[in-house]
């Protein structure tokens, strides 16, 4: 990848979503780089930034290849803002929550891969956009918490579908119904994160990730997005499938061959473990 000596680009120089002032973006070659931006409220999530996510990671320019997710100050992000919390009818609580359910598919599933960098709080609504990033690397001051059954409402960000699946129902029964707290370490061990680094450290091993990432063929990484998530919830018979449509999809992309034939020829690194 080639680096922009001049360091990163911000958001109007790369081309990037205009933004509220609850989030900053800048562009370091083909990664960019969100932060939430509001470290006096612990980057609590309101409507207009929950809704400005779905327009960044809709209106990513074509050369981005990954994304790095972070927060501004001494926290990720501390869920819901409190400001946000009032009494609604059934009606309107269905359409807050299918809002954030939108937004989130829209990392999940959109068209990079976006890596998460945690520290301080990741709770509530912050867990929920933590989890719907597809790496997620934390620093040893993270901690996590889902304090919904404490404030007598319920997950409503797609929580209850994406945190079981990295820890199971029964951990996330517990940290809703007791308000368990989970620090760093635990976290780990959990599978709330992937990787565990000292604090101050998270950016940059965020980018290196990134960088990595950005490397692969873009036709591979949109097929682990979109692909492997999916087949994870499909039956053996409809996952298999879906695994030959797609490994046929990436293979007879341009750089895929290009690769392959590296590999064939001896011109490709070996897979080797680090240290």
């Amino acid at each position: 990848m080639q680096r922009d000596e001049r360091g990163p680009d911000t958001a109007a120089e790369a081309g990037l979503p205009d933004l509220p002032p609850s989030l900053s973006a800048a562009r370091d070659g083909d990664i960019a780089v969100l932060r939430l931006s509001r470290p006096d409220k612990r980057n609590a999530l309101n409507d207009p930034t929950v809704l400005s996510l779905e327009t960044f990671f809709t209106g990513l320019p074509d050369g981005v290849r990954a994304v790095v997710l972070a927060g501004e100050g001494r926290h990720f992000c501390a869920g819901l803002d409190l400001g946000e919390l009032q009494e609604r009818d059934v009606a309107e609580g269905l359409r807050h929550s299918r809002m954030w359910h939108s937004v989130f598919e829209a990392i999940e599933f959109g068209r990079v891969p976006v890596v998460a960098v945690l520290h301080g709080a990741v709770v509530g609504g912050g867990l929920e956009l933590a989890c719907a990033c597809h790496v997620r690397v934390a620093e040893r001051s993270a901690y996590y918490g889902l304090p919904e059954g404490q404030r007598g409402i319920f997950v409503g960000g797609g929580g209850s579908v994406r945190v079981p699946k990295l820890i199971g129902a029964s951990r996330m029964m517990d940290m809703m119904l007791t308000g368990r707290v989970h620090d760093a370490a635990e976290g780990q061990r959990l599978g709330l994160s992937h990787y565990l680094v000292e604090d101050g450290q998270g950016l940059a091993t965020g980018l290196e990730l990134a960088r990595k990432i950005a490397s692969n063929a873009p036709m591979t990484n949109f097929a682990v997005m979109q692909a492997i998530p999916r087949i994870a919830e499909a039956s053996g018979g409809n996952g298999y499938l879906t695994e030959a449509l797609m490994a046929a999809v990436a293979q007879n992309e341009g750089e895929a061959k290009r690769r392959l034939r590296d590999f064939l020829e001896k011109r490709a690194g070996k897979v080797e473990k680090d240290g």
